[in-house]
């Protein structure tokens, strides 16, 4: 029988002052080491003397989402991946303390992340038949600390279409051509049309204001325009298109625009962009505009490289995700991420991202986590 590791024998209290003294990211990694340090490392009482002996701890990281597909819908998840572009590593948060089948990450916000997830299968059931018509539920957790709860019940539909949205006040709306709008201050959801002339494109939730793009065009030429909501408004809020004159042909010259949310009060749009106005016009690379919501006025923060936009030249589509000053780029076939990195200390760069999870080879979607001791669920 293999001998126990010498330092499981020391006492916690012991163990807990020395890791103690390790910045956040290095705990994080220590956990996945073994059962022994993920359970060490996550008691109530270490956290507690984390949050007494330091600073307010913070970690910024680029999540990924799991690409389910029809055939992996039901497979059940057990960590988040995400990166950390200061350190150039991948973290892994397990997800196993969740009593739930399945979690899928959506959203998150200030140390909050925010999960669709079902009811674990009976003690009897077929693991290989999952429960299709078990009703998934909006979570919100920390994975630093492993707490979580169960926000209101919603009906199956929103889990299926709904986009999860988040602000810096833990609000949440669900948003897809009707919306519900939760606010952790009132236990229920605010149900509201949203009286939107399309399906809603990348919507944003920035300082109880939505924001989406909508394609105002017809079937044979998309054009595309920014709505905007005020969620504070009551008893039934509603959209309104967000122009002004001087924006000129500013959504005319991208191709497939996304929307960001970008550092403070700003916007990001990024898209192709359009050599010409013709219908079919090929892209020259990719653009990152910035809309200032104080000023509202738009400027350009980034174009990719030529050399990097190569990759994504021949890919039909490509996913956006990303926020503030850092803004990643997935396309099939390409097997990494792109990145935009503002915040980097040598300044501003684009670089790749490598040892994706997974095969590499999809479209992969995601968000920013910060990770904060200190949030609350």
């Amino acid at each position: 029988m293999e001998e126990e590791p010498p330092i499981y024998r020391l006492p916690h209290d012991t163990l807990h002052q020395i890791f103690s003294s390790l910045p956040l990211r290095q705990i994080i990694l220590c956990r996945s080491l073994s059962k022994f340090f993920l359970h060490l490392l996550s008691a109530p009482s270490f956290l507690h003397l984390l949050s007494i002996s330091h600073p307010p701890l913070h970690l910024h990281l680029l999540a990924l989402r799991h690409r389910h597909t029809p055939h992996t819908s039901h497979t059940s998840h057990t960590s988040l991946s995400l990166f950390d572009p200061d350190h150039n590593t991948w973290l892994h948060f397990p997800l196993d303390f969740l009593p739930f089948h399945s979690p899928l990450p959506v959203a998150s916000s200030h140390g909050l992340l925010y999960l669709w997830a079902q009811p674990k299968p009976k003690p009897n059931a077929n693991p290989s038949q999952p429960d299709t018509t078990a009703t998934k539920s909006l979570i919100a957790c920390n994975p630093l600390t492993r707490t979580f709860r169960v926000l209101p019940h919603l009906g199956s539909a929103w889990s299926r279409h709904g986009a999860v949205l988040v602000d810096a006040d833990h609000r949440v709306m669900v948003l897809t051509e009707l919306a519900a709008l939760y606010c952790h201050r009132t236990p229920k959801w605010l149900k509201f049309s949203s009286n939107l002339p399309s399906k809603p494109r990348s919507p944003l939730l920035i300082n109880h204001s939505a924001f989406a793009l909508c394609d105002v065009g017809s079937p044979w030429r998309s054009q595309w325009k920014l709505f905007s909501c005020n969620v504070a408004a009551t008893p039934s809020p509603s959209w309104s298109r967000l122009e002004r004159h001087e924006w000129g042909d500013v959504f005319d010259v991208l191709k497939r625009p996304r929307l960001v949310r970008g550092h403070g009060n700003r916007i990001l749009m990024v898209g192709g962009l359009k050599s010409s106005f013709a219908l079919n016009a090929p892209c020259s690379t990719i653009l990152v505009l910035r809309l200032d919501l104080d000023k509202l006025e738009w400027d350009e923060a980034a174009r990719m490289p030529l050399e990097m936009f190569r990759a994504f030249r021949e890919s039909t589509k490509f996913k956006v995700f990303g926020g503030g000053d850092r803004v990643c780029f997935s396309a099939k076939r390409i097997g990494k991420l792109a990145l935009w990195d503002r915040c980097a200390a040598e300044g501003e760069q684009w670089r790749w991202i490598d040892n994706l999870p997974g095969n590499g080879d999809g479209l992969y979607r995601g968000f920013v986590f910060e990770g904060r001791l200190n949030a609350v669920p």
